[in-house]
């Protein structure tokens, strides 16, 4: 992978709204759900954590700190599938 520092800070922080959206999600958050059923919030934290796992995985990371973004996919593995 060949990304700018400039992209990487990009999608350091699109991975910190994932990692927010499947926490609120999970946690059910009324301002976030609505009246999505939980067969949708399932849903939406599946294709977040997927996403989360595959930006992860590029191999041109620095110093990021993981942390916040490995328990979201852990979490939300658990709470989708």
């Amino acid at each position: 992978m060949d990304r700018t520092d400039e992209q990487k800070a990009t999608d350091y922080t699109n991975m910190s709204s994932s990692v927010t959206i499947i926490n609120n999600l999970i946690a059910g958050d009324v301002s976030v759900i609505g009246d999505m059923t939980e067969a949708r919030r399932k849903e939406k934290v599946a294709t977040n954590y997927k996403s989360l796992e595959v930006v992860k995985a590029y191999d041109d990371w620095g110093s990021e700190d993981m942390t916040a973004v490995t328990n979201a996919i852990t979490a939300g593995k658990a709470f989708a599938d």
